[in-house]
């Protein structure tokens, strides 16, 4: 008995083990082969891909069998892993209309717990979630915010309690959100949203939840602000960079240097096109892929070209009005505990970021708030839709919102919604492309100054867009054309993706936002859309 107990201990602890390493790690030499190879066109099939043994077995016949002749790569591969299968092989029924399709869609798109397997690179999840779609077979932290607010316009409280739960448990476990809960994102987080789930949370079951999730609130603070404290001015480490004033900002950053497993062939052939020594491509590489951003022109030099990217030199207007929420919301659950003390702490670390995002992100000459290159001690000439976040929290003044918006009507509102950024380059998060979480923020951050009208003017674009490509597709999709309406958006590393949690999300919560009559727009011909 005491022989079983102790193979069973052996056993969790390993498959613990196991559950933290990546599948290069766990596959030396197996891993490159297949991620170099074409047995799979897309990278994130292998890593995603689960063993049907112990890593050492299939690292021990493949080393024996690789030099025999005719060996099949191929053939082993398949042999020795359970290979990822698509769930959204269903028939969408356009007639039912878009409200019904998307209620199907939250039952596609949902997983159920997961169950610990040994050696795959899922980190097991304790309650039911909801995934992107297509390649996204896992829960993404920065989808799941705008993924809810379709959740909250169904009525479906129980799965964003459950979702909120699971992105607690994370934080708990690894002391941070990883970019998805899968091993080898275990080095980078994505835009720190959680707090807006809380808030989420907190206005549908009240500001208990604030108290409740209070601990992975100040958790999840800790992981951003890692290393503050010895950091010297102009001098960065993590996630943190001191100002020349003394003041603390963050940047995306990975704490990784090598290709990213799921895209490593990628990432090897751009590193040849650099100047960059490959570690330091890799990391900024990686840093854009913790932004969400990945990629776009935000990143890169004046050059405009992926081998110049320098990610880890940009302060990001965006995630540091995200922090600032962060810090606003920590400072909201200590007051509901009465810890007045702490609470005035978090409040005025969010004003003094208040103070340092006003003084280095905003562009009087250009009426805009954008990046900050600390490296170059100066503002980024990429003017992007980060620039709306600021409005979004209540940190710019009433005539910086005007600018604001009037340069969302001037230079970003196209046919089919707000264009990510000025520059057609070929990148996903770049001209012609337009994505619904930027949508969101813009519309919901527009109102938060009255600006009303142009925000219902905005949805109203981005929602007649979404239904006409349902209507000739069946389906809603991951990033949408919004300067050609009748081009499919372009970009990216992997081919167009549908389902799709955050664009189904965002676009339920404007129809009842402003009471839009789907049905009569699914009727309405294609030109009246357009």
């Amino acid at each position: 008995m005491r022989k079983l107990f102790l193979l069973a201990f052996l056993f969790v602890v390993l498959n613990a083990k196991s559950q933290t390493l990546t599948p290069r790690q766990q596959f030396p030499g197996l891993f490159e082969a297949v991620q170099t190879s074409t047995i799979f066109p897309d990278n994130k099939t292998f890593v995603d891909a689960t063993p049907k043994q112990d890593p050492a077995l299939i690292m021990k016949a493949y080393n024996e069998q690789k030099d025999q002749p005719g060996f099949n790569l191929q053939t082993f591969v398949l042999a020795n892993f359970n290979v990822p299968v698509s769930h959204n092989n269903f028939q969408t029924d356009i007639s039912a209309g878009i409200r019904k399709h998307i209620d199907t869609l939250w039952q596609v798109l949902q997983r159920r717990p997961d169950e610990a397997k040994p050696f795959s690179s899922t980190l097991a999840l304790p309650n039911p979630y909801i995934v992107p779609g297509g390649r996204f077979r896992e829960i993404y932290y920065w989808d799941s915010y705008f993924t809810m607010l379709g959740l909250q316009e169904s009525h479906q409280v129980k799965v964003i309690r459950n979702m909120v739960e699971n992105f607690a448990y994370l934080i708990d476990k690894y002391g941070f959100i990883p970019n998805g809960n899968r091993s080898y994102y275990l080095t980078r987080s994505q835009p720190p949203f959680f707090a807006m789930m809380v808030n989420l949370l907190a206005k549908i079951e009240g500001e208990k939840v604030l108290v409740y999730f209070r601990p992975q609130l100040i958790k999840e603070y800790e992981y951003w602000m890692y290393g503050w404290e010895t950091v010297q001015a102009n001098q960065a480490t993590h996630r943190i960079v001191r100002m020349p004033d003394g003041q603390i900002l963050n940047r995306y950053w990975d704490e990784s240097d090598e290709p990213r497993e799921e895209s490593y062939i990628k990432d090897v052939d751009a590193a040849k096109e650099s100047k960059q020594p490959a570690a330091q491509f890799y990391r900024n590489v990686r840093a854009a892929a913790a932004s969400g951003w990945d990629f776009s022109t935000r990143w890169f030099d004046a050059s405009g070209k992926l081998p110049a990217i320098q990610t880890i030199d940009i302060i990001p207007v965006d995630l540091n009005c995200l922090l600032y929420n962060l810090e606003m919301t920590i400072a909201r659950s200590l007051n509901q505990g009465q810890n007045a003390k702490l609470a005035k702490m978090y409040l005025k670390r969010a004003r003094d970021r208040k103070i340092a995002i006003l003084r280095y992100c905003w562009n009087q000459k250009t009426g805009w708030f954008g990046d900050y290159n600390w490296q170059l001690k100066q503002q980024s000439a990429v003017e992007t839709l980060a620039g709306e976040f600021p409005l979004e929290f209540k940190i710019a003044s009433d005539e910086q919102a005007r600018l604001v918006a009037d340069g969302l009507k001037n230079n970003f509102l196209k046919p089919g919604g707000l264009v990510t950024t000025l520059n057609f380059s070929g990148q996903q998060w770049d001209a012609p492309n337009g994505w619904a979480p930027l949508q969101y923020i813009a519309i919901d951050g527009l109102e938060k100054y009255n600006y009303n009208t142009l925000a219902k003017e905005i949805a109203t674009r981005w929602l007649k867009l979404n239904i006409r490509v349902f209507k000739q597709t069946g389906k809603l999709l991951e990033k949408y054309n919004v300067v050609d309406t009748q081009l499919t958006a372009g970009g990216g590393e992997y081919p167009l993706q549908d389902g799709f949690g955050w664009t189904n999300g965002v676009l339920l919560h404007l129809v009842n936002r402003y009471h839009i009559d789907t049905q009569q727009l699914e009727k309405a011909p294609a030109e009246v859309q357009n």
